[in-house]
């Protein structure tokens, strides 16, 4: 997850080039040769860019949700994010085989909305990408904040449903003690000296959740919690949001395509890569609310305990999230650099956009509800809505009614999904839980 957007981030480091402008390309072609991934590296590359902490969410949203409503909404966003990818394939490359040329090199999900739509389709992509991304920055906090509150309560705090440290809110502490050092390491202005921090993060991840399942494994031999296997109306667009979250990555189709040896294969491993993940995913959200029944944390690292193992995994994870917080907040830099600092490094600018990202952080108290809400109001639009957009608008001379029918009825199913998880996430949010 740390490079989901890593390389629309990407700026030149050649005093050369031109300033940026709204028909340069994110991506700059590089004349060095380089090698093309092959079919097992594609299917690895896919993995990383989708699978994230987002995860660790999963088994509370089995039990908002129900079990059988989650693993359900799990497989049916993992077809449309299949088929949002592989409709952006689909429009590039007809964008790029037009007879007139007009877009020889299309790199980046950005690039490809301004070849449809124009600034339009570049500022629609823009804002979602700056939104979404910085909304999986606000969740790391949360994460952080609270993990190390839960972690370090009991000789802190006098009271385990509100910890606090010297008449603060714990989580409040431990996010602001983050923040001098995610100045420094958001200053650095080239991902080059973060990039092993990303093969870390992934592996972080997958320990925490094989920790996490064999732990469920042995608690669910022992006790049988009772389990709800369909949930309300307003649950399911929880869940759906929370779905869509795990699954965000769209913006990567192209980019992974492009380093592909041998393209006309990409859609084959884009789909058992999305299988599989989605397999994975309902694996460890079943397993951890079978384990825990109703009393299932929104992360799910809660349930571990205060063991030696428990403190290992919950601190590993927030190292990581800790240090992919500046990789995911590049695309952010890249869109505000571009548009409002002729593309040109501002350190004053990135300062204030983690200080509003901190904030935010500080007003939402729960992680699993704040991933509803990303993957419902920007995830959707990434996910759905643009791309069978674009797609339309670059086949519609030519396709079917039938064809015509499939996206302009995507479109409307992503507007409708996103703006009703987003209003019922925002519920959420804001109601008084008792």
């Amino acid at each position: 997850m740390g490079f989901k957007k890593q390389n629309e981030a990407e700026s030149s480091n050649n005093s050369l080039r031109s300033l940026p402008r709204e028909d340069t390309p994110l991506l700059s072609g590089n004349d060095k040769p380089h090698i093309l991934s092959s079919q097992p590296k594609t299917f690895a590359n896919v993995f990383i860019a989708i699978v994230g902490a987002g995860v660790l969410g999963l088994p509370y949203t089995f039990m908002r949700t129900g079990w059988l409503t989650s693993l359900i909404t799990i497989f049916f966003v993992a077809l449309f994010t299949y088929h949002g990818m592989m409709l952006l394939i689909r429009t590039r490359k007809k964008l790029e085989d037009s007879p007139v040329g007009a877009f020889p090199k299309i790199a980046s999900f950005g690039d490809l909305g301004f070849a449809v739509c124009g600034s339009v389709g570049r500022f629609a992509v823009d804002s979602m990408v700056v939104l979404s991304q910085a909304g999986f920055c606000v969740g790391y906090l949360i994460f952080i904040g609270n993990s190390l509150a839960s972690l370090f309560s009991s000789s802190l705090t006098f009271s385990a449903a509100t910890p606090k440290i010297l008449g603060v809110s714990a989580k409040s502490v431990y996010i602001w003690s983050c923040f001098p050092f995610q100045l420094g390491l958001n200053s650095i202005p080239s991902l080059t000296l973060l990039a092993p921090l990303s093969i870390f993060a992934d592996i972080v991840d997958l320990g925490a959740m094989g920790v996490v399942m064999v732990q469920d494994a042995i608690i669910f031999t022992r006790q049988m919690p009772v389990v709800e296997a369909f949930g309300s109306l307003s649950t399911f667009f929880y869940g759906l949001g929370v779905a869509v979250y795990s699954f965000e990555g769209v913006g990567m189709a192209l980019p992974l395509e492009s380093e592909m040896k041998e393209k006309s294969k990409f859609g084959k491993i884009l789909g058992l890569t999305m299988v599989f993940i989605a397999a994975m995913y309902g694996g460890f959200g079943a397993m951890g609310y079978f384990a825990f029944g109703e009393n299932t944390k929104d992360i799910i690292t809660g349930n571990m305990g205060k063991g030696l193992l428990s403190t290992i995994v919950q601190l590993g994870l927030c190292i990581n999230l800790f240090f992919t917080f500046p990789l995911m907040m590049n695309p952010v830099y890249e869109v505000f650099e571009r548009r409002f600092w002729h593309g040109k490094y501002c350190l004053w600018m990135r300062w204030m956009l983690v200080l509003a990202v901190s904030l935010v952080a500080l007003l939402v108290p729960n992680f699993t509800d704040f991933l509803s809400l990303v993957g419902s109001s920007t995830c959707c639009v990434l996910g759905f809505v643009l791309p069978a957009l674009f797609h339309f608008l670059t086949f519609k001379d030519e396709m079917s009614w039938r064809r015509a029918s499939a996206d302009v009825g995507i479109i409307a199913l992503g507007v409708f999904l996103g703006v009703s998880g987003t209003w019922y996430s925002l519920l959420e949010i804001f109601s008084v839980k008792v």
